[in-house]
């Protein structure tokens, strides 16, 4: 099964899967599970989106060594820069929401008045410069 039809699927529906499974050996063999790490993510993302490295590192802002850096995993960003990576790769709420907790760091949440103009800026595939025109016109910290 490929991740994209893994993903489709509800989650009750994999668990139905799961528990009429014979063996786990089987059910673990036959899906794709996500990333844990916030680099191993951040490679899946690349590769099916078909985005190379340096290009997000250079649209996210990020000095060229600390984006490199956090593509390997040898750095743990803020939730700041993983943020500017998210608006970089064109990620959707879901994905930037898989990534900042990969990232170790909180998700967006709805009911932050800052968390809130992010959310509809992801939403609207508004770029980087763009999610900062709107939080700065509201008075709220930029992203970068």
């Amino acid at each position: 099964m490929t991740q994209t039809q893994s993903q489709k699927k509800l989650t009750e529906e994999l668990l139905a899967e799961l528990l009429d499974a014979p063996s786990i050996d089987g059910y673990v063999a036959g899906h794709d599970f996500p990333a844990t790490t916030l680099s191993a993510y951040l490679q899946q993302l690349l590769d099916e989106k078909g985005l190379a490295r340096s290009r997000v590192v250079r649209m996210a802002d990020l000095n060229e060594t600390f984006g490199y850096q956090i593509f390997t995993g040898a750095r743990n960003p803020s939730r700041d820069k993983v943020l500017q990576i998210a608006f970089a790769m064109a990620l959707t709420l879901r994905e930037t929401n898989r990534a900042l907790t990969a990232a170790g760091v909180s998700g967006l949440n709805c009911k932050d008045r800052r968390d809130a103009i992010i959310i509809f800026c992801i939403d609207r595939g508004c770029s980087l410069q763009k999610v900062n025109e709107e939080l700065y016109r509201f008075g709220e910290k930029t992203v970068c």
